[in-house]
């Protein structure tokens, strides 16, 4: 089916310019911007605003509780059937592509792909790295027992082992790998600025990754352990509350990408206690909260690329769009939609993604209205959302 989106101003996902041409699709790809074309569906967008399709860079469809033991303990079905509901609201509000950095497998990938569910265009790195007693393991200080199914996260120490763990995401198509870098706010028993893993061991995943063509996303927060991750290879920092000025700057000499999840720690601060998230957690969220915004400004100020994610958790995943306003008020609304398409296009090594242009995919967010003179469109206005080539 062929496509002529008429009558529209177009944000083209990278420059500040808004153009008023009408943009052609073929095949679910973008074949011609301007000038005439006969498709077989022309949509008016008269009034509306084009933009391309959001991409939510830290996404976890198997997120589905605060509690992770709740998570890991579950039944697998149970989980496939409420990730699949958590993807099709992503996709109703314009995320038509998540990278999902801590879960994911071939089985909601095909279910995807086969129309058997709804959704984005799906990014998995399958389930995270973590050493024991880090971020990813689920047990408490005073509990030992095995609940871990391994759906967000699997316990790996070792240099030998984390190879062979990094090799077999890879075999069951993985987009990239996460792993643990330092403690976290919903686990129980590490400290929040404490680095994770060896040397050694961050260092024999990013070269696995490296050799695969691929790259690492590394969960920290503080300056060492950002430092830690990042000097041994990792590419993408995700969350990075507590950094500072000179770790800012070792990540722009490093090409590395932080990707904020601002989000999550709003929503955990006004909702996580009436949803019985664990005391020690609200602790470490107020920590990392109010920091949060702070690093994002000297993550600009050095030039260090800063994509868009929201990490949310259970019923939070109702605020994905209120991410993007709380990004907006750090770094205005260009940038933050800029971080949400292009960027983060970049990030996951997708040009052809997260841009109105020639030869892109035809995925499309249709606001009804100009964002830039009201961006509380963008977040809570009425939307068209169009993927590869197909009005959902």
């Amino acid at each position: 089916m062929s496509l002529s989106i008429v009558n529209g101003t177009v944000f083209d996902g990278v420059s500040a310019e808004l153009v008023e041409e009408p943009v052609h699709v073929e095949d679910g790809r973008i074949v011609q911007i301007g000038g005439t074309f006969t498709a077989d569906r022309v949509l008016d967008a008269r009034g509306k605003t084009v933009l391309p399709g959001l991409i939510d860079a830290h996404f976890h469809a198997y997120g589905i509780a605060l509690d992770l033991v709740a998570i890991e303990s579950g039944s697998a079905s149970y989980l496939a059937y409420a990730g699949a509901r958590r993807l099709e609201n992503a996709l109703r509000r314009g995320f038509t592509t998540v990278r999902d950095v801590a879960g994911g497998d071939p089985g909601i990938t095909r279910a995807l792909g086969e129309g058997l569910i709804a959704g984005p265009r799906y990014l998995y790195t399958g389930p995270a790295l973590s050493q024991t007693g880090g971020h990813g393991d689920p047990r408490g200080t005073d509990s030992d027992f095995c609940g871990c199914h391994e759906f967000l996260n699997e316990v790996v120490d070792g240099v030998d082992a984390l190879r062979q763990a990094v090799r077999d995401r890879f075999r069951r198509g993985a987009h990239a790998i996460k792993i643990m870098a330092s403690g976290g706010v919903v686990s129980l028993t590490d400290p929040i600025r404490v680095p994770q893993y060896s040397p050694e061991e961050i260092r024999a995943v990013t070269d696995e990754a490296a050799r695969r063509g691929s790259y690492v996303a590394a969960h920290a927060y503080s300056p060492e352990a950002v430092r830690h991750a990042v000097e041994n290879g990792v590419r993408s920092v995700e969350h990075g509350n507590l950094i500072d000025a000179e770790t800012a700057e070792l990540m722009a000499a490093h090409d590395a990408f932080l990707v904020p999840t601002l989000a999550a720690y709003d929503a955990m601060d006004r909702r996580g206690a009436p949803l019985g998230m664990a005391a020690v957690s609200q602790e470490k969220n107020r920590e990392v909260l109010a920091s949060g915004r702070e690093a994002v400004e000297l993550a600009r100020a050095v030039g260090v690329r800063i994509g868009f994610g929201t990490d949310l958790m259970g019923v939070l995943e109702d605020e994905q769009l209120a991410g993007l306003r709380l990004q907006s008020e750090v770094e205005g609304l260009l940038r933050t939609l800029q971080s949400a398409t292009s960027v983060n296009a970049d990030l996951v090594r997708r040009p052809d993604l997260g841009r109105v242009a020639v030869g892109c995919v035809a995925d499309f967010l249709l606001l009804d209205g100009d964002p830039f003179a009201d961006p509380a469109l963008l977040w809570s206005g009425e939307r068209t959302v169009i993927q590869a080539g197909t009005v959902v």
